[in-house]
């Protein structure tokens, strides 16, 4: 029999286990306070599966909701940075106050210098 890895796995182990040491209780009488601690210990491993999974339901429920949240809370802030704009002026440094960057102007372009042409040399005369 393959060695089981996941818990609903081992979970089914161990209940075939106890089944089976409950159906042979007669000839293994040594084992019955053992079997009787591996069935409370069966019912307490289903009930904290059962728990388990409603709490991974109950998580995925709250996700769902914080993602409305977030989601409809950005929607309502960006309506509220454009009435503080539109109140206050894209250029006031008041702005800053509620995380918004003011308008400042682009910077103005770099000027280029004219190059001035570069400077001929007469030709020397040859040397004779």
């Amino acid at each position: 029999m393959a060695r089981e890895s996941t818990l609903r796995g081992k979970l089914g182990e161990i209940e075939l286990l106890v089944t089976a040491l409950g159906d042979n209780s007669d000839d293994l009488p040594q084992l019955q306070a053992s079997r009787l601690a591996l069935a409370a210990l069966l019912d307490q491993a289903r009930s904290a599966f059962s728990d388990q999974a409603s709490h991974t339901a109950a998580k995925q429920t709250a996700s769902r909701h914080l993602e409305v949240s977030m989601t409809e809370g950005m929607r309502l802030a960006t309506v509220l940075r454009g009435a503080v704009k539109s109140h206050y002026g894209i250029r006031s440094e008041k702005l800053a106050e509620f995380g918004i960057q003011p308008f400042r102007g682009r910077p103005a372009p770099p000027v280029e210098e004219p190059t001035p042409p570069p400077v001929e040399e007469p030709p020397t005369p040859p040397v004779e």
